[in-house]
């Protein structure tokens, strides 16, 4: 309370991203101890490791008016907590993530000790290590940069919003719904498997966790109706990583992009729209594909939930993504937005406990009104309404029937969004390791300057090589790091090429997702691989025929925005209407043509000059250039054509027969 009087006004940004970091330190150095140390040894040096990140957060926050006023001049206390913040959290991380980020982070590091020592033009005119620790460990352009201040808002709000909708019950409800829908189709659990993955991504935002949810149903579903079980696996990691750009809860990048190029969270969740919706069709047209090539069937109707019921009987967990969606746009902020979505998923969770006990259903259907309309208020009198639900509802759990279970539940609702959310937030942290060495040093100006001098000769190859660029390093590191890392060198370089701010960012976030589908690394393949039981290589190829299509999808965009629905110089009105509908039209169709071109398939097996004919159209229908679309459309149709025909002509004795 002493360290709170002192802050009038609230805790300044600061202290809140540096004690943030240090409980992220503390709890980490705990797991390490209680589940990975297998020595006493071990364990005292994680433990050691955690409590000393802790009390680095504790040193900015007592002696924080004494740095503001010492700023850029370290006293020996300052420089050894400096060097001691960055130690930590590279030990942890390597601990809790592996040696690719701190590796990465490192080499930057090492440029802003040793850069000066390059030829030009990637030298820089040199710094002390009292430099450059003051520059990491102390301000807002390192360890505590814009990633950490996200971390330490957004992030872990949403992470725990999506914790809490799944153990309300929203997975089941997702699979019912989209075993209803889609069960019996063709390939109908594959289908399954995109459906039910895109709805998770709309409240969790991170793929391995929806391969590790949605996957153990999805992933033996699929097998055992005759899909093999790298494709099984494949399907369910690239549907899954998928929904960090499936609106409106997206992944925390998404929160941290908002941040960085200074535009509202709606905005970014408006570009995102149309990508993420033909994202999953292309992985929806893949499994079609897949499924007629093998001669897949779908599901017995006796099998099958009915979707309509499914989503009658728990339609109210749809009730806190539909507040938060309102709210984020009608310009509340995602950390009041979050934050009400949160506490009514946990107002429905404690409610159904307490309403589970009441014996007349007229007392349980009075009690739901009363409660809907208590919670509504919060849009007058604020957020602290719903908390004091929140808080009669936990007390009136203690004394029914099955209460006591419920928070539990809820508790491990809060332990597991923690668990998710505690290697996003080391992340963070260690990436700010990268922006610092650029806003230090100029690296990422000498990177911009010569994508530009690339992109003036061709626009395309700046984007191929950009596109490398995040597939390269999201094969070691996570999809946070990598988005911030890239952005930093390319998306500006990208800006000045003439490509529309929040589009050059969205490329750079689009590809390092897909990232975690490209081998060797491949994150989320690897996640799926124990499920499917098959290695991961297999699933990392087959996730990246399957979501081959989708790569047109950001290059598009570049060449003309209204995919994005971002404004088009010189349309308004009907006129740029028509144009968003011709881009996601010629889109689809260049996403249809990839599709039956990797796969090799469409009403019959394609024979080869067909698939040769299907990547030409597709090539031209994304290549932008004078009559290259006409071109396309022209080979499409040629294509389509023969193929139809020749495959009626081919059914024709059997039909006969």
């Amino acid at each position: 309370m002493v360290l709170l009087s002192r802050f009038g006004g609230g805790v300044p940004s600061q202290i809140v991203r540096t004690i943030h970091v240090g409980f992220l330190c503390l709890v980490a150095g705990g797991l390490l101890a209680m589940h990975r140390s297998q020595t006493p040894w071990g364990r005292a040096i994680a433990w050691a490791l955690g409590i000393g990140g802790f009390l680095v957060g504790l040193y900015h926050w007592v002696f924080y008016f004494d740095l503001v006023v010492r700023a850029g001049e370290l006293i020996p206390s300052d420089f050894v907590v400096g060097i001691a913040a960055i130690v930590i959290l590279f030990v942890l991380v390597w601990r809790v993530m592996g040696p690719a980020l701190p590796i990465v982070a490192g080499i930057f590091l090492g440029y802003c000790l040793f850069g000066n020592y390059l030829p030009a033009p990637f030298d820089h005119r040199g710094y002390t290590l009292e430099q450059v620790i003051e520059h990491m460990s102390f301000g807002t352009e390192g360890l505590y940069a814009v990633p950490t201040a996200v971390s330490a808002t957004y992030i872990f709000l949403f992470i725990l919003f999506g914790s809490f909708l799944e153990r309300a019950g929203m997975i089941q409800l997702f699979t019912d719904v989209a075993m209803g829908l889609f069960g019996g189709a063709r390939g109908g659990p594959a289908k399954v498997s995109v459906f039910s993955s895109a709805l998770m991504g709309t409240i969790s935002g991170s793929g391995v966790a929806n391969v590790v949810s949605t996957g153990q149903f999805t992933i033996p579903l699929m097998k055992r109706f005759g899909y093999r079980s790298a494709f099984a696996g494949g399907v369910e990691a690239t549907a899954s990583m998928g929904g960090q750009i499936m609106p409106p809860v997206m992944g925390a990048v998404a929160f941290i992009m908002a941040e960085t190029i200074g535009v509202p969270y709606a905005e970014v969740v408006q570009a995102a729209v149309m990508p993420a919706v033909l994202y999953f069709a292309s992985a929806f047209w893949a499994v079609h594909l897949e499924a007629g090539r093998c001669g897949l069937t779908g599901m017995p109707k006796a099998e099958l939930p009915n979707a309509f019921k499914a989503f009658t009987s728990k339609w109210y967990l749809v009730l806190p993504l539909a507040v938060l969606v309102y709210l984020l746009f009608a310009g509340y902020t995602p950390l009041f937005s979050g934050s009400v979505g949160l506490a009514l998923t946990v107002v429905l969770i404690l409610g159904a406990a307490v309403a589970a006990g009441l014996v007349h259903e007229v007392v349980r259907v009075v009690f739901w009104v009363g409660l809907g309309l208590l919670a509504a208020t919060f849009l007058i009198w604020g957020v602290l309404v719903i908390l004091g639900l929140v808080a009669v509802l936990v007390v009136a759990s203690l004394f029914v029937r099955g209460g006591v279970e419920t928070l539990a539940a809820c508790r491990d609702a809060l332990a597991e969004g923690a668990r998710q959310a505690l290697p996003v937030g080391l992340a963070c942290a260690v990436v700010g390791i990268v922006i610092g060495t650029m806003t230090l040093t100029g690296i990422g100006t000498i990177f911009g300057n010569w994508v530009v001098s690339i992109g003036k000769g061709s626009l395309a190859l700046s984007l191929v090589l950009t596109m490398f660029v995040s597939l390269l390093l999201g094969m070691g590191i996570p999809t946070i790091p990598n988005y911030i890392i890239t952005s930093s060198l390319a998306a500006p370089a990208l800006l000045e090429l003439g490509v529309p701010l929040i589009v050059s960012h969205m490329f750079v976030f689009y590809f390092g997702i897909m990232a975690d589908l490209t081998p060797p690394v491949a994150l989320a393949a690897f996640a799926a691989a124990p499920i499917a039981k098959d290695n991961g290589f297999r699933i990392g190829f087959q996730a990246l025929r399957i979501a081959l299509p989708g790569f047109v999808i950001p290059y598009m965009a570049v060449y003309d925005p209204a995919l994005m629905l971002q404004p088009v110089a010189g349309l308004s009105g009907a006129a740029y209407w028509l144009d968003v509908s011709y881009m996601i039209f010629k889109t689809g169709l260049a996403i249809g043509l990839w599709g039956i071109a990797s796969i090799g398939y469409l009403w019959s097996p394609l024979q080869t000059w067909e698939r040769v004919v299907a990547t030409i159209a597709a090539l031209s229908l994304f290549a932008a250039l004078s009559m290259t679309d006409e071109i396309g459309f022209a080979l499409a149709a040629v294509v389509l054509g023969w193929h139809w025909w020749r495959t009626r002509r081919g059914a024709r004795p059997a039909s006969a027969a």
